[in-house]
């Protein structure tokens, strides 16, 4: 019960890594906010899971401030912030359109910056910030240019944030997952066929010869957020199998 009567925000907490980590939280004793921008799915995710889910995309800025406000009203302040939110699509480059970059970026970078940003009144001291990058920040993949560079700025991130929290005690570190077996692969809008076809050529350069789970990433997520990694700060945990390592 290591996270017993704390508060734990998890952004892109209705489906995949964010859910798995959420469960685990609550299973060690958090109180946890889990925020979407589904609203069929939050409402889901709160039914069957008994978790507090609030509609916000936080790439508006307005729907961040009436987020934390109502956190505050509910639950006081936050203990543990996992800035997860985010979304994956690729693009030849010479197909690569001002809105694909501007959806991409505006969620990815905007939307994590912000919701650190203006969670600041509402984290305790000794908090801890934990961001979603992906082995993408450092391993070149066909038609993942723009995507690849958001996870590359979010991985700055922690390293230029947590000195700037460094006399509130707040850690932010970041988690780098490889190939995860999460719903973001059934939103690509591909024919069956074709996504079996990404997996195969997908899996046979994981050396681990196998997929994440959300579950093995939320390993990593509650180690972040949990005093045994409290000398641990601007740091970034990848499981990827060994893809980006190897």
């Amino acid at each position: 019960m290591r996270f017993s009567n704390k508060v734990v925000l998890i952004t892109g907490g209705n489906s995949g890594i964010g859910l798995a980590a959420a469960l685990r939280f609550k299973n060690e004793g958090a109180k946890v906010i889990v925020c979407g921008r589904n609203l069929k799915t939050l409402s889901t995710v709160a039914n069957e899971n008994n978790l507090l889910a609030i509609k916000c995309d936080v790439s508006n800025l307005e729907e961040l401030d009436q987020l934390y406000k109502q956190i505050a009203n509910t639950h006081g302040k936050i203990d543990v912030l996992f800035a997860n939110a985010g979304i994956y699509k690729s693009t030849p480059l010479k197909e690569t359109s001002e809105v694909f970059y501007d959806e991409i970026m505006s969620t990815n970078v905007k939307g994590l910056f912000f919701t650190i940003q203006k969670s600041l009144d509402f984290l305790n001291d000794g908090a801890s910030i934990i961001l979603t990058s992906s082995v993408l920040n450092q391993k070149a993949w066909e038609g993942n240019a723009i995507y690849s560079a958001s996870k590359a700025a979010v991985r700055s991130f922690a390293r230029t944030l947590a000195v700037d929290l460094l006399p509130k005690k707040i850690r932010v570190n970041a988690i780098s997952p490889g190939p995860t077996f999460t719903p973001i692969f059934d939103r690509l809008g591909l024919p069956e066929d074709k996504l079996n076809e990404i997996a195969n050529q997908i899996l046979s350069s994981i050396p681990l010869n196998r997929f994440g789970t959300p579950e093995d990433i939320a390993n990593a997520v509650l180690f972040l957020g949990s005093d045994d990694s409290g000398f641990m700060t601007g740091g970034e945990i990848v499981i990827d199998g060994g893809l980006g390592q190897i």
